[in-house]
């Protein structure tokens, strides 16, 4: 059991400035986030789009945005516990929150931080029978490591950036795979020109193949020499774009589909919710449930706009909230950090 006074749920850029703001009132936290990385969608989806209505900042990507907070943050040392969903938030007895994972981590938490977007962010899979059997095994979102499909009939879904960079590594190089497929629905990409063009042009060499289709089944086979049950992944059946069905070789499988959020478990945490979104005090931006605050798009409140400046706002006013209520005792003083010793030297700075 993990105990602190702030665990914030959520690692996207308000979940991190988060992290930052409580630190200033001297307030250590936790911090879980359902994918691999730190970022959310603003990693995830605008990696490298540009943004332009950051207070301060005329132009950065998504990605510089994410790297930029979590240099700021350095100073307070957040704790993250990356790829667990947080399942269950329950009141303990003593007036603290109970706060376990799917992978079974658990705090006891003073306070709690709702940083999560419209939902958790988890990576898109198949709905497809033994999907979660060879996940890990065979299925991979990304390859665990550099020689992962050396030799290895390879298919890789997308129609993005990353499928087709995944594409142009794989098809080439002393790890190359034996051969290289690329699936998508349809022959449109949303991807930069000059990947598209250079896939086209691999394909036109036979180095790669595009095939139209939809997945129907992954198709499996007992594991040569093993003498148990176990199965491999041995190819991709698809309906293809004339409407028949064509199985295509595949030692390997590697999800390039994005992200997709789910509200999963916040629906049943007995928080109010409105539309799907958890309704706040604007004051100190916490919930109807003592200790319990919510920032960034999962949360509402009268003129709620879902931008990320208005999370930063959000956050500040949510860790001096917590602040008054962790210390009761203690006036909660504003303090800047441009002039107040006492912040220089939680940051660290002379």
């Amino acid at each position: 059991m993990i105990q602190t006074k702030a665990l914030i749920i959520g690692a996207g850029p308000v979940g991190l400035f988060q992290a930052f703001q409580l630190g200033l009132q001297d307030i250590r936290c936790h911090v879980v986030d359902a994918l691999p990385q730190v970022g959310g969608q603003c990693a995830e989806l605008y990696a490298d789009k540009p943004i332009y209505d950051i207070p301060g900042i005329p132009l950065c990507t998504g990605q510089e945005l994410i790297d930029q907070l979590q240099t700021q943050i350095k100073p307070f040392a957040p704790q993250f516990h990356l790829q667990e969903l947080v399942s269950e938030l329950k009141a303990t007895e003593d007036g603290q929150w109970h706060v376990q994972t799917d992978k079974g981590t658990q705090f006891k938490a003073a306070t709690v931080f709702i940083a999560a977007g419209v939902g958790a962010f988890v990576k898109r899979g198949l709905s497809l029978p033994g999907f979660q059997e060879l996940l890990g095994k065979d299925i991979f979102h990304k390859a665990p490591n550099e020689s992962s499909f050396k030799g290895k009939h390879l298919v890789i879904l997308g129609d993005n950036d990353a499928s087709l960079e995944a594409c142009a590594q794989w098809r080439q190089g002393a790890n190359a795979a034996a051969s290289v497929t690329l699936v998508h629905r349809r022959d449109q990409f949303q991807a930069a020109p000059q990947a598209i063009e250079q896939m086209r042009a691999a394909c036109s060499a036979n180095s790669m193949r595009f095939v139209a289709g939809q997945p129907t089944a992954l198709i499996q086979d007992a594991a040569a020499n093993s003498g148990s049950s176990k199965v491999n992944l041995s190819g991709l059946e698809i309906l293809n774009s004339q409407g028949d069905t064509e199985v295509l070789t595949a030692d390997a499988l590697l999800l390039c589909l994005g992200i997709s959020p789910k509200l999963g478990p916040l629906s049943h945490w007995g928080l109010a919710l409105e539309r799907k979104q958890l309704v706040v005090n604007t004051e100190t931006f916490s919930t109807e449930a003592k200790g319990i605050f919510a920032v960034g798009d999962i949360n509402t409140y009268p003129g709620k706009k879902k931008l990320i400046l208005c999370g930063f706002h959000e956050a500040a006013l949510a860790a001096f909230g917590a602040s008054a209520l962790l210390y009761p005792d203690q006036k909660t003083l504003l303090q800047y950090t441009t002039t107040s010793t006492h912040l220089h030297k939680l940051l660290g700075v002379s």
